[in-house]
């Protein structure tokens, strides 16, 4: 069976004890996640981020550590996260549905300790509250990071 591989880029961007998140339908049962996309063909990890937040939030955003790497492994297609800690430039907070593949209802930041009620795991929280000890790794699955 021919597996189809994409790599997806994340962004975590904090201010006030607030998480940036994108409110659509995705795979999960989840309606918010957080912000990126698929990495184009001769585009960079940290190009494709900074287009993908500019696309998804109307943010501009500096690049900083690699939070983690991690596999969603589906019946016929196997996606790799990479996220990445980011901090705003400039730019209006807002939306851009005609973009996004998926259509975008709300673009904000959530305090992170409601997260919980937006369908984020305590693993997950736990994970972001403690500014993700194992930083910079491969944590294997998706499940590992609670998402």
């Amino acid at each position: 069976m021919e597996t189809n591989i994409n790599i997806r880029v994340t962004g975590i961007l904090i201010e006030n004890n607030s998480l940036l998140l994108l409110q659509q339908k995705t795979e999960s049962n989840r309606a918010w996640s957080l912000p990126g996309g698929k990495v184009e063909v001769k585009e960079t990890l940290e190009q494709a981020l900074k287009r993908e937040m500019r696309e998804e939030t109307g943010l501009d955003i500096s690049v900083g550590d690699l939070l983690y790497v991690c596999d969603n492994i589906l019946e016929n297609k196997h996606i790799l996260h990479i996220t990445f800690l980011c901090e705003k430039i400039s730019g209006q907070l807002g939306t851009t549905p005609n973009i996004d593949t998926q259509k975008i209802s709300s673009v904000e930041f959530i305090p992170i300790d409601n997260l919980y009620e937006k369908g984020f795991s305590e693993k997950f929280i736990s994970l972001l509250k403690n500014g993700f000890p194992k930083k910079g790794s491969y944590l294997g699955s998706k499940s590992n990071i609670g998402l």
